[in-house]
């Protein structure tokens, strides 16, 4: 998203329904997502706004929230933000004291880790591995998995660590790692987001 058009949509200017991400990587997934289970998010009203940050929280909600468009909201966000989330709601005259079960009663999912670690834990180590080879990527995963601060580490951490060292690779990994995904098992928040949008 641009500095210059921080609200453009990927739905059109009229949406009915705005699903806040943290960044691009999570917005390419559950847009990914959506396709994948033969949803048109677009043609459904639906807007998928990546907001650079949970911290940028209450400029979206200004936005698109109670006392600006007041459109229907949901959202995915790292366990890491999940007070930035709720004080951005509570801000928004969306409740107060919000605990992860008032966020879930509002359409906001939360990541264990984030989103990587979620679609990782829904994927064998082996098949993911087979996709960073399809990328070119092996023999610098293999590097990567040799260097000190990673060695004895799992092989899930590694490749969650190894996804985000390259800017555009979380983005470009994120896609990849949906199409892999068996549709029975697809991880909580984004299956959960994807039904209250």
């Amino acid at each position: 998203m641009s500095h210059q058009q921080p609200f453009q949509l990927a739905a059109g200017d009229d949406p009915r329904t705005v699903v806040l991400v943290e960044g691009s990587s999570d917005q390419v997934a559950l847009e990914a997502l959506a396709e994948r289970r033969g949803r048109d998010l677009a043609a459904e009203g639906i807007a998928v706004v990546a907001m650079g940050g949970a911290r940028n929280i209450r400029r979206y909600l200004e936005r698109f929230g109670p006392g600006g468009l007041d459109v229907r909201l949901a959202g995915l966000y790292d366990a890491g933000e999940e007070a930035d989330v709720g004080r951005g709601l509570e801000w928004a005259g969306l409740g107060s004291d919000l605990g992860r079960a008032d966020l879930e009663a509002l359409g906001f999912y939360v990541c264990v880790a984030d989103l990587e670690d979620e679609l990782l834990r829904c994927l064998d180590a082996a098949a993911v591995e087979q996709i960073v080879d399809g990328q070119g990527e092996l023999g610098s995963f293999r590097t990567f998995q040799r260097q000190l601060a990673w060695r004895g580490q799992s092989t899930q951490a590694q490749l969650r660590r190894f996804i985000g060292t390259h800017s555009g690779r979380k983005v470009r990994y994120a896609r990849l790692l949906v199409d892999a995904l068996d549709l029975a098992s697809v991880p909580r928040p984004l299956d959960r987001v994807l039904a209250h949008a």
